[in-house]
């Protein structure tokens, strides 16, 4: 009896020790929570429209415009959707293109005013596969599952954005015309692609290449238009002050004279080939 007890007694204390060891490792161990939300809008959505707008404003002309004094009249752009981003961008691009924009009309010379046929998006899916079926729940049979889950193959999701707008001049005493831009439209994309539940694989023009679980495999080529005779582009750094153009043609130039100086120092000849040529002096001195 006693050697029974003994045995008991090395069982219970193992497993006390085993149960100790376990409320051990789990009072060391926690847990976390990560609060997320999201916008009322996507943020595809709202990037399809800007972009989309973007591309738009870039193709109407203003140079007709340049150095009037003009005063945008956005009364009819009231119902658009995202009206600040759209009447922001038509403003930048008046002044990108040489136009002196005043705040009311009593100023101005010119009256620009704009409209928009469309501004909005739209989506087209195509599934290769069984797609989502709901089961009409019987009386008589019990446990069916009251739906069927999607089971694609291949599946892709084409999402666009549309952007119509055009603009029109005419002069503020007499009312005659003077300038119209004619019907500018341009689409952005986006497309987003699974095969075999792995996805999404996103194109388009707003990612601006391929991407795949948040990498990016390849860039798109954007080639710019050569024929174009638009004074800058709104998606371009410019400079428009002439203070501010030649401050930075002299930081410019100093740097370009400094890189210069300390190549020839280090003994190093600027081009690797040929002798050792002096850089030329800053522009303006003697």
């Amino acid at each position: 009896m006693l050697r029974l007890f003994m045995i008991l007694m090395k069982r219970c204390q193992s497993y006390v020790v085993g149960v100790s060891f376990v409320w051990l490792i789990a009072g060391c161990m926690g847990c976390g929570t990560t609060r997320s939300s999201n916008t009322q809008r996507t943020a595809t959505e709202q990037l399809l429209i800007s972009d989309a707008i973007d591309r738009t404003v870039q193709k109407i002309n203003f140079s007709p415009m340049a150095g009037k004094s003009v005063y945008f009249d956005e009364s009819k752009l009231q119902q658009v959707v995202d009206q600040s981003y759209l009447v922001s961008s038509l403003r930048q691009h008046l002044l990108a293109s040489g136009c002196i924009l005043k705040d009311t009309r009593e100023e101005a010379d010119f009256i620009v005013e704009a409209r928009a046929g469309a501004v909005g998006t739209d989506n087209h899916d195509l599934l290769f596969g069984v797609p989502a079926t709901n089961i009409p729940q019987l009386t008589l049979i019990s446990g069916l599952p009251p739906a069927l889950p999607e089971l694609p193959i291949a599946k892709r999701r084409n999402q666009r954005g549309v952007a119509k707008i055009a603009v029109f001049a005419y002069r503020r005493q007499s009312g005659d015309p003077v300038w119209q831009s004619g019907i500018a439209l341009s689409e952005s994309t986006s497309n987003d692609t699974w095969i075999l539940g792995a996805g999404p694989i996103k194109r388009g023009t707003i990612h601006k290449g391929t991407i795949f679980a948040g990498r990016r495999f390849s860039k798109q080529k954007q080639e710019e238009d050569k024929k174009s005779t638009l004074v800058v582009r709104i998606d371009k750094e410019a400079i428009f002050e002439a203070e501010l153009g030649q401050q930075h043609s002299s930081q410019h130039n100093a740097v370009q004279q400094a890189t210069a100086i300390e190549t020839l120092q280090s003994g190093r000849s600027p081009t690797n080939q040929g002798p050792r040529v002096l850089p030329p002096p800053l522009s303006g001195s003697p």
